[in-house]
C-alpha cells in the first residue's frame, strides 16, 4: 500500500512522514531536496532556472514512483509527483516564470510518465495559512530557502485548494495543521493517527 503526503513548503510533510513510517513501521520514501542541483539557483532566479528545476524534480520523482511500485511493503511518501505537474509547474507557469512551450514539454513528459504508475491509496494534505509557513520555514534555516518571496507560498498555497477541491485519484485525507504542532504535542499526532485509522480501515 502507497500513502502520501502532500503539502506547501514547509507545511511539515517531512516531520509528519518520519513519524508515521517510525509509528507504524513503514518504508519511508523522502523527497529529494537538497541533492537538486537547481534549488538554490532557482530560489535565487525562478524564471531563469523554473524548467531546469521542475524537469530534475520529475525525473525524480518519477523513479520514486517505480521503486513504490515495485516495493512490497507499506510505503510512506513525502510529496508526489502528481504535485509536481498540478501545484508547481502549473503555478510557475500561471506566473509567467515557465514559458509555455517549457510547460508543454513538461506537461506531455508528465503524461508519459503518468500512464506508467498509480496513485497513492491514501493521500494526506496538510493545509496551512502562508504565515504559519514562513514561520516554520525560518525555524529549520535552510539558506536556499530564505529567499522564498511570501506571493510564491501563497500562490502555491491556492493551487493547492484547488487542486484538492477537486482531487478524484483516490482517498484524501484533509488535516488542517494551523493550530497543530504535532511534532511536540502528542495529542496532536495521535488526532492524526486517528484520522488515517479510519481511512485505512477502508482500503486493507
Amino acid at each position: 500500500m502507497h500513502i502520501a503526503v502532500a503539502g506547501n513548503i514547509g507545511v511539515g510533510k517531512s516531520t509528519l512522514s518520519r513519524k508515521l513510517a517510525k509509528h507504524f513501521g513503514w518504508k519511508l520514501e523522502m523527497e529529494d531536496v537538497e541533492h537538486n542541483p537547481y534549488l538554490s539557483d532557482f530560489y535565487a532566479d525562478m524564471k531563469k532556472w523554473a524548467f531546469h528545476l521542475e524537469i530534475y524534480f520529475l525525473k525524480s520523482r518519477f523513479f520514486q514512483m517505480l521503486r513504490i511500485r515495485e516495493s512490497s511493503q507499506m510505503v510512506i511518501q513525502d510529496r508526489t509527483i502528481y504535485e509536481g505537474a498540478h501545484i508547481f509547474a502549473k503555478n510557475l507557469y500561471d506566473s509567467q516564470l515557465l514559458e509555455e512551450r517549457d510547460y508543454k514539454t513538461y506537461t506531455t513528459l508528465f503524461g508519459l510518465m503518468k500512464n506508467m504508475i498509480a496513485p497513492p491509496d491514501l493521500m494526506i494534505y496538510l493545509k496551512a495559512d502562508t504565515p504559519k509557513l514562513v514561520k516554520q520555514i525560518n525555524m529549520r534555516g535552510n539558506d536556499y530557502e530564505s529567499g522564498i518571496p511570501i506571493n510564491y507560498l501563497q500562490n502555491l498555497n491556492d493551487q493547492y485548494e484547488e487542486w484538492m477541491t477537486n482531487y478524484t485519484e483516490g482517498k484524501l485525507l484533509v488535516v488542517d495543521v494551523n493550530e497543530m504542532d504535532f511534532e511536540n504535542r502528542p495529542e496532536d499526532f495521535a488526532s492524526i493517527l486517528e484520522g488515517i485509522d479510519k481511512e485505512l480501515n477502508g482500503l486493507f
